[in-house]
């Protein structure tokens, strides 16, 4: 099964999301198997690594949700959220985990939604706004194409970058293209 059909059967599961009722099953019903899909192993502690310690000064005890490990590096950071919140209030929590981590990227998701950021203003400061937003509900094969670099065996740290700071320099053009035809 490709990444489409696999992407399209966790978008079924969600419409069932009023039998989810709390984070924890969240992760498992939705975001595990996403992760899966992107073809990580996520019971091999080597590759995905649950409630991965991400002690902040002298804040003790902070646990990012989900690291995808390569080569003993993370490579992503996911901050899972209740199928029930909006991801977009909680990006302040994702941007203190990115600090201390060594990834170049994170993702915010409540399972349907997944917001996806880089450093690409900063090095290591997690960019204020995600450059990529995948929504379940709304598969393009644009973002399919995006997602492949995020697999498994499609990962590439340069492709990825580059994609982010186009889709960046996109929605910014977008933006004022907005802004200007709504005068």
């Amino acid at each position: 099964m490709d990444l489409k059909d696999q992407l399209k059967l966790i978008a079924d599961r969600t419409k069932h999301k009023d039998n989810i009722q709390t984070e924890e099953a969240t992760k498992n019903a939705f975001i595990m198997p996403f992760l899966q899909s992107l073809g990580y192993d996520v019971f091999n502690p080597l590759e995905v690594v649950p409630e991965f310690i991400a002690d902040i000064g002298i804040k003790k005890g902070e646990k990012i949700d989900y690291v995808i490990m390569r080569d003993n590096e993370p490579i992503l950071i996911i901050e899972c959220k209740h199928w029930k919140e909006k991801v977009d209030a909680h990006n302040s929590q994702l941007h203190r985990y990115y600090h201390v981590s060594k990834s170049r990227f994170g993702v915010l998701t409540n399972g349907h939604q997944y917001n996806f950021y880089a450093d690409l203003e900063n090095p290591n400061i997690m960019d204020e706004k995600p450059f990529f937003t995948l929504d379940l509900s709304n598969l393009k094969d644009f973002s399919l194409k995006i997602l492949e670099k995020f697999s498994k065996k499609g990962y590439n740290l340069e492709e990825i970058l580059d994609s982010a700071e186009a889709l960046k320099y996109i929605k910014a053009i977008r933006n004022e293209l907005d802004k200007y035809l709504n005068q």
